[in-house]
């Protein structure tokens, strides 16, 4: 059976406008594309990877940023933007692997069952020989080490085209978290692959085990541009 095909477009180190730029662009792309039963293999959608080019706080159809707390988080130097996906405020910033994912879900049917199963798949990258496994972890969104989250996970679903995604942490700079309470969760914490393996690890280096993880659990094929 062929297996359907993501294209995988790398930005590099960006400001966090531009990827939200381009996911607006890619979004009006699929939603004006009429799903088929036999699509072509560049159509299936689309996977995004950056690291953010500085530090910006994101919150999502919850809220979660009061206007004076944005303005205290400005003052740090920081961007604030407001995002359509799901969850409260998070960070992103340098040493993170950013994903959005856009797929026509539609054209993933058989591949991903329901759409609320969509979201589930993106803990699955981490269930799997690329990765260690994680201990247990509380019942919230995202990927968990004990009570640290060391990826959160964002996802919006509108018109059967997904995006947002998530946001390893890889040698992020943890004390920006200090400054809000992420995604809401009190009494939690934050981590990241570097802190966890005692050594640094770079977006760069983590990418080669991700896309592997990533091509496994959601069995395609990635076409690179």
């Amino acid at each position: 059976m062929l297996l359907p095909a993501v294209r995988l477009v790398r930005l590099g180190r960006v400001p966090y406008s531009e990827l939200l730029a381009l996911q607006e662009r890619w979004l009006r792309r699929l939603q004006a594309e009429p799903g088929t039963e036999d699509p072509p293999r560049t159509e299936a959608g689309a996977l995004l990877l950056c690291e953010p080019a500085g530090p910006v706080y994101t919150a999502g159809l919850r809220g979660g940023l009061t206007p004076e707390e944005a303005a205290r988080l400005r003052a740090l130097g920081a961007e604030v933007r407001a995002t359509g996906r799901g969850g409260l405020a998070t960070f992103h910033g340098p040493g993170q692997l950013l994903c959005h994912l856009w797929l026509c879900l539609t054209v993933w049917s058989r591949e991903l069952g329901r759409g609320s199963e969509y979201g589930s798949k993106f803990k699955m990258i981490f269930i799997n020989p690329a990765f260690p496994p994680p201990p247990p972890a509380p019942p919230y969104t995202g990927v968990w080490l004990g009570e640290r989250k060391i990826c959160a996970i964002g996802v919006r679903c509108g018109r059967h085209i997904t995006s947002h995604g998530l946001a390893l942490n890889c040698c992020t700079d943890l004390t920006w978290f200090e400054h809000i309470v992420p995604c809401g969760l009190v009494g939690t914490g934050v981590t990241s692959l570097s802190q966890e393996l005692q050594r640094h690890l770079t977006v760069d280096e983590v990418t080669p085990p991700f896309l592997e993880a990533f091509k496994e659990t959601y069995k395609c094929t990635l076409i690179s541009e």
